[in-house]
């Protein structure tokens, strides 16, 4: 089984292909860069966690954050819903996430998600964030809290690279939603889909 997992520099979405390469999947990570330091990061942990499942785990592929959200982003602020932003975010990951799967065959994305831990991680937030791909999302640690990811974290020796300190988004909101709307959230998607990136680059 191939999935896609996104992959951030921070603690979560390292445990979430753990887990996927543990029952067997070939997962092929694709982060979105932002900085030299989260790229880096994201590089040593895919070294770290190749080192335990070895070929299961890819290489990254890199997108430019840039150059596939920004302009969205630049949208939502032009408009005056830049609280939008954090869902847009997910939104348009889903939408590289899956053009990266049909290239290679991929059947499911992988995301460290957990339920109602950070402003894109509500229930209602990942409904309307789902609904930018048709493939299966998995979410290996919804159900799990913050000290359970950690502790496993640190016992696959990702955690040291995870908390390394690293710049902040640069695109977060103030105040981000937390409860997306799915009818106001299809209104907004009509006034920013000409700026949307039309699959994987």
């Amino acid at each position: 089984m191939r999935v896609v997992a996104l992959l951030s520099s921070g603690i979560d979405s390292p445990v979430a292909i753990h887990l996927m390469a543990s029952r067997g999947a070939e997962v092929f990570p694709l982060h979105f860069r932002q900085d030299e330091i989260k790229e880096s990061k994201v590089r040593r942990l895919v070294g770290r966690l190749r080192e335990i499942h070895g070929e299961l785990v890819k290489e990254p592929k890199i997108v430019d954050a840039f150059e596939v959200q920004e302009p969205v982003f630049d949208r939502l602020r032009e408009i005056g819903k830049e609280k939008w932003t954090c869902v847009f975010c997910k939104y348009i990951m889903y939408i590289i996430a899956e053009g990266y799967a049909r290239r290679i065959g991929a059947k499911a994305i992988v995301t460290g998600d957990s339920l109602g831990q950070v402003a894109s991680q509500t229930l209602d937030n990942l409904m309307v964030i789902s609904s930018a791909t048709s493939l299966p999302v998995i979410r290996p640690l919804i159900g799990l809290d913050k000290e359970e990811i950690v502790q496993i974290a640190k016992e696959i020796g990702t955690f040291d690279i995870s908390t390394e300190e690293e710049p902040g988004c640069p695109f977060v909101p103030k105040f981000p939603v937390v409860r997306a709307s799915p009818s106001q959230f299809k209104k907004i998607l009509e006034e920013v889909k000409d700026k949307l990136p039309r699959g994987y680059p």
